[in-house]
């Protein structure tokens, strides 16, 4: 029995190993070149990225346990009942489109965005379940997207914040590829990119609180209080970030996947007031408060970036906590009347116009 026990453990070792090293899933590494190129930022030290105030993420074996059981197991209200309905978009309406700042939410954190004749796509993550196999996660809460990848006309840039698998997918970069122009990411992000061939003269990388033009807008990588990872042992080994972006009439806050900290206010104070502001709202957890904020925080942080209006994202999409799938929207929205600050909340595929969201307000999560 002890020596059947061994070759299966033994086995499953193995089959984890070969999955790590040959599945294109996990990215690409970065080189010790790369690393003393990383050394000249504020924010790394000894190999890793360091957020400007630690954070607390160790959870005991005995959370990391329960947590998963949790997670895997069919809790009431965890997720939608029936699949959710988006509202679909056609590639000419989006091709031929010429109108004022508009916005459309792919659910979580994925975003459409369509400013000074520019298509731009936030955080496009397309895929069914957000995991390296689809047997580690759970599937979207919806069976369809606003429009599917292969519909998608040219996209003239991509912007991505993180590298975790809800925010950066392989099935949709290998999709996505040959219709963007550029793709902008924060410290070392490119290197997966690069992995899944892309081009590196198509892929910039910043820093926090750098700058890139890019045509008639302005792209800022701005800081996040989070943390990054694909595989075993590549915690930290890239940035993470949130962006603003800006054209001469609009400003725009993606905050990214972020805890709270003084860093909205400082954003705030250097880049605001934001027209619109798309922020974090779901998958929290008491066990790790510094990296996802919970829902008051979310309103609170929009005061402090000088938003006019805000968007909670990062729900609505996926389960990645344990808290009901409706508690995000449910608690923003009372804290938002709280602060008198403005919330927007559209339906995943709802044209946003940024200028006039009255129409984007609808319970539809009821």
């Amino acid at each position: 029995m002890i020596i059947g026990i061994g070759i299966l453990i033994g086995t499953l070792i193995i089959i984890y190993l070969a999955f790590v090293n040959l599945s294109p899933q996990f990215g690409g590494k970065i080189s010790k070149e790369k690393q003393k190129e990383y050394e000249k930022s504020e924010n790394y030290k000894e190999g890793k990225f360091l957020n400007e105030k630690e954070i607390n993420f160790d959870m005991k074996f005995s959370d990391m346990v329960s947590t998963g059981i949790k997670f895997f197991k069919k809790s009431p209200g965890t997720i939608p009942e029936n699949s959710l309905d988006v509202e679909k978009v056609d590639s000419l309406n989006i091709a031929q489109y010429q109108g004022k700042p508009r916005l459309i939410w792919f659910g979580h954190s994925a975003f459409l965005l369509q400013m000074e004749q520019k298509t731009i796509l936030i955080d496009p993550m397309f895929g069914e379940v957000p995991a390296p196999h689809p047997l580690l996660g759970t599937k979207r809460f919806s069976k369809e997207l606003p429009i599917e990848i292969e519909q998608l006309p040219k996209i003239d840039a991509v912007l991505i914040s993180h590298d975790h698998y809800d925010h950066l997918d392989y099935g949709t970069i290998q999709k996505l590829k040959g219709k963007v122009e550029m793709f902008y990411t924060p410290l070392g992000v490119g290197v997966h990119l690069q992995e899944w061939g892309i081009e590196k003269e198509r892929i910039v990388e910043l820093n926090w609180w750098e700058e890139v033009k890019f045509k008639e807008l302005t792209f800022v990588c701005t800081p996040a209080r989070h943390f990054s990872g694909r595989g075993f042992g590549d915690r930290l080994s890239t940035l993470w970030s949130s962006w603003v972006i800006q054209s001469q009439d609009t400003n725009i806050f993606f905050s990214g996947d972020s805890g709270y900290g003084p860093h909205f206010k400082e954003i705030g104070e250097k880049y605001g007031p934001f027209d619109f502001a798309m922020m974090e709202c779901g998958q929290y957890n008491e066990l790790w408060p510094d990296v996802h904020m919970f829902p008051e925080e979310t309103a609170q942080a929009g005061l402090d970036v000088k938003a006019k209006k805000i968007m909670p994202i990062h729900w609505g999409a996926f389960k990645l906590a344990m808290h009901t799938w409706t508690d995000p929207i449910e608690r923003v929205s009372e804290k938002a009347k709280e602060l008198q600050i403005e919330l927007v909340a559209p339906k995943i595929g709802e044209p946003i116009n940024i200028e006039d969201t009255t129409k984007n307000n609808t319970p539809w999560w009821n």
